[in-house]
């Protein structure tokens, strides 16, 4: 006998389910987490706001550790999908370490929360990202991409060859987060509120000229 459509379509909609479920949880533990840290933020507040319960929380996480590695897994794995999915395809170096640059602005803009999850993250000292497997493993592909470029640069003569990727990594990321996790004390200070619009593309430019001529410069 031919099979019920019916009852062959009832385990694709409970794994629809499931994953929409989840993907809600991490949405609104993402915010909480960032808004209040590990040790603030309140499992039952996030089945609260998803309409589900704290016991079925621990049925996807295991327990709230599960759940904040898995929040950090997500935000992490976000941004180096971007890096991945980034077109550098007739690009020469140096417009190439523009456009990852630029990803990463447009990207810590879009997602402060990120910035707020990074900034708990380093108070509890990365503990909870040495745990995870997967988070430790995130690191090589951004790596990876901005070796490739430097590599290029540096065997056409347009960037110096006393730096590693990391170097400029922590360079990009130091400008995208200052930004962002330093907006309001900022502002409370000079009157300047860093992320305004009118101020982002000129600032976006800044970023860009600001490591290509860090790397156009003569080594040490």
């Amino acid at each position: 006998m031919p099979a019920n459509n019916a009852s062959l379509d009832k385990p694709t909609k409970r794994r629809r389910n499931s994953d929409r479920t989840k993907e809600d949880i991490l949405e609104v533990a993402t915010s909480e987490f960032a808004d209040n840290g590990y040790a603030g933020a309140r499992v039952d507040l996030i089945a609260e706001r998803t309409h589900t319960t704290k016991r079925m929380i621990y049925y996807y996480f295991t327990d709230k550790e599960g759940l904040y590695q898995a929040v950090l897994e997500r935000s992490y794995g976000a941004i180096r999908a971007l890096e991945r999915g980034l077109d550098l395809s007739g690009l020469g170096p140096i417009e190439a370490i523009r456009a990852l640059a630029e990803l990463t602005f447009d990207h810590h803009e879009q997602h402060p929360e990120f910035i707020r999850l990074v900034a708990n993250e380093n108070m509890l000292r990365g503990e909870h990202i040495r745990r995870s497997e997967a988070l430790m493993r995130l690191g090589a592909p951004a790596v990876d991409l901005l070796s490739d470029i430097l590599a290029e640069g540096q065997a056409a003569g347009l960037f110096r060859t006393d730096v590693d990727a990391l170097d400029v990594h922590m360079i990009i990321s130091s400008f995208c987060v200052f930004r962002v996790a330093n907006r309001h004390t900022w502002q409370a200070l000079f009157g300047r509120d860093m992320i305004a619009p009118e101020l982002r593309e000129h600032q976006r430019r800044i970023l860009g000229g600001m490591v290509v001529a860090f790397l156009g410069q003569p080594g040490d």
